[in-house]
């Protein structure tokens, strides 16, 4: 029998009262130290702190050289709308206000749309013209991101199984719409662990949105751990205040004092273990190391006073207001460079089921300089061959308007039979493009890729062959990409 449960077996009365009441002292401690439960990512073991690696990789991994050491990844939570950013239709302004063929409707559109009496096609307003020696259509919505088209591969034809925002979201993260799944941040600490031994190996940001946006909610699944050890679930830096809530020794505590206490704490949880083999407890012990760490290594990391003023003037003025998506993409470099696996942004916003010409201008604009910034800051440090860069959202918009139609103002539904996302660096030909759609953008034509061939893509730019990275559980070897065989997309690999 394992000890963990053959102990709780065994107990007395008193014993349970009695280790109970000591538990809820532990619970106020980790409060005061700012991480309860699985809140931060950590030491792996003892030993491995001894050897010097506090995120070491699993043995065996990468299974080849990798070509990405760390990830960034730049999730667009609501949708944005492909045809109005990416997939350039000119022949869909014959067809304004014409209702779109049933034959082209199929059977799914979601209770929001399902109801019209008419589908009316809504070309974009907004106009196209080619950049770079790829001569990659881009909306005039995204002038800085056009810029680096060369260095970016376009994946045209995403799909995905979801229709809604949550289990949508839920399916980019973790390769499933069931909760309870680990996301790709905690897949990639386990299986690399990461480079720093004083910060988390996953971090997630969650930058501040226009105001009068759609701003759909996120779950902490979507950085959360689910089966796996929970020192890998993703240490969230807050946008605005204190990135890191109580991490300040309280008054009359110093350094020393706290190292004093902690060590005593480290060796009761230790004995702990010893007793019940339970992994929660070395989560607790990774969970207060790096709380220490995360004191001196906190303020540096989030201090750009140093940052060269070109730097600054590349990532626009919005760089110095903390929490803005701009600060964030320049966290995001900062986080990768001192030894960072993942960093995960999540700007939310994009849901534009109306007046969506004004909503998604809002969102372009407080995105699309921070985005081109990071690329193009990345390269010139020579980091980007190190670096794996990846865009997109959950889904894509549809080509009929949801509710009335003018030249000027439309809105538009879920869809998720194509999408549009980007990848650049680590792995990645730039300057290429997979995947083409039909004359409305409403289905692939060439190439449709599903969502989970974007992770197993990346996984393979970290050097880690997907169909061989699992974890037995609940009698599945779960994958990153689910149990059924997924494959990479060869044609924008390097």
């Amino acid at each position: 029998m394992e000890p963990f449960f053959e102990h709780h077996l065994l107990q007395t009365r008193r014993n349970f009262f009695g280790r109970t009441g000591l538990r809820l002292g532990g619970l106020a401690l980790a409060q005061l130290m700012g991480s309860t439960g699985r809140s931060l990512a950590s030491l792996s073991s003892p030993a491995a702190a001894a050897a010097g690696r506090v995120h070491p990789a699993l043995p065996g991994l990468p299974h080849f050289r990798p070509k990405a050491k760390a990830v960034i990844y730049l999730h667009m939570n609501g949708a944005p709308s492909q045809l109005d950013m990416w997939d350039y239709k000119p022949g869909l302004r014959k067809e304004f206000g014409k209702d779109l063929p049933k034959s082209f409707l199929g059977g799914r559109i979601t209770t929001m749309t399902s109801g019209q009496g008419k589908f009316p096609v809504a070309p974009s307003k907004f106009t196209f013209s080619q950049h770079g020696q790829s001569g990659r259509w881009v909306s005039e919505l995204l002038p800085h991101t056009a810029k680096i088209v060369d260095d970016i591969a376009l994946v045209k034809t995403v799909h995905t199984n979801a229709i809604n925002h949550d289990p949508a979201c839920t399916f980019v993260m973790t390769g499933s719409e069931v909760p309870g799944k680990a996301s790709l941040g905690s897949w990639i600490s386990y299986g690399l662990g990461a480079e720093t031994s004083n910060l988390p190996s996953f971090v997630a940001l969650m930058p501040q949105f226009p105001e009068g946006s759609n701003g759909q909610a996120l779950f902490s699944r979507m950085w959360g751990s689910g089966f796996l050890p929970g020192k890998h679930t993703g240490v969230v830096l807050r946008s605005s205040g204190d990135p890191v809530l109580y991490l300040d020794n309280p008054p009359g505590v110093d350094r020393g004092d706290r190292r004093s206490m902690l060590d005593t704490l480290g060796r009761l949880n230790q004995k702990r273990f010893d007793e019940l083999h339970d992994p929660d407890i070395q989560t607790r012990i990774a969970q207060y190391e790096m709380a220490y760490r995360l004191q001196a290594s906190v303020p540096e990391l989030t201090d750009i006073s140093k940052e060269s003023q070109a730097t600054l003037d590349l990532y626009g003025p919005d760089v110095k207001r903390p929490g803005s998506f701009a600060a964030s993409t320049l966290l995001a470099r900062r986080l990768v460079e001192r030894g960072v696996r993942v960093v995960q942004i999540m700007h939310r916003g994009w849901d534009s089921h109306s007046d969506l010409p004004v909503q998604l201008g809002n969102q372009c604009r407080d995105t699309d300089q921070g985005c081109a910034a990071l690329v193009q800051d990345l390269k010139q440090r020579g980091m980007l061959d190190d670096v794996l860069v990846i865009w997109g959202g959950e889904f894509g918009r549809t080509v009929y308007s949801q509710g009335s139609l003018s030249e000027t103002n439309y809105g538009r539904d879920h869809h998720p039979r194509n999408f549009c996302m980007w990848m650049a660096g680590g792995g990645i030909k730039g300057g290429t493009m997979i995947g083409e759609t039909d004359d409305f953008s409403y289905n692939p034509v060439a190439d449709p890729i599903h969502i989970n061939q974007i992770n197993a893509t990346m996984l393979h730019c970290l050097g880690i062959e997907n169909e061989r990275f699992s974890v037995k559980h609940q009698g599945l070897d779960e994958k990153l990409t689910g149990v059924e065989p997924t494959k990479i997309i060869p044609q924008i690999l390097a």
